[in-house]
């Protein structure tokens, strides 16, 4: 049952790369569009953030744990 966990756990951490991704793309494209909504791209920045916290706790999760 735990690869049922695990498989889950790793189809979630790709959609949120793959939405990391897309939020850096967006970024990008408005910093280089010379956007003056500022307060957007910050939204989007801690959005791209915060994706990154769960990327890497859903990382470590799938990390298995190593008894030296």
């Amino acid at each position: 049952m735990q690869f049922n966990g695990d498989e889950a756990l790793r189809a979630r951490l790709v959609q949120l790369c793959e939405e990391h991704r897309d939020l850096d793309d967006a970024i990008s494209a408005l910093i280089e569009a010379r956007a003056q909504d500022q307060l957007k791209i910050a939204r989007l920045k801690k959005r791209k953030l915060a994706l990154k916290d769960q990327i890497h706790r859903l990382e470590i999760q799938l990390t298995p744990d190593i008894i030296a």
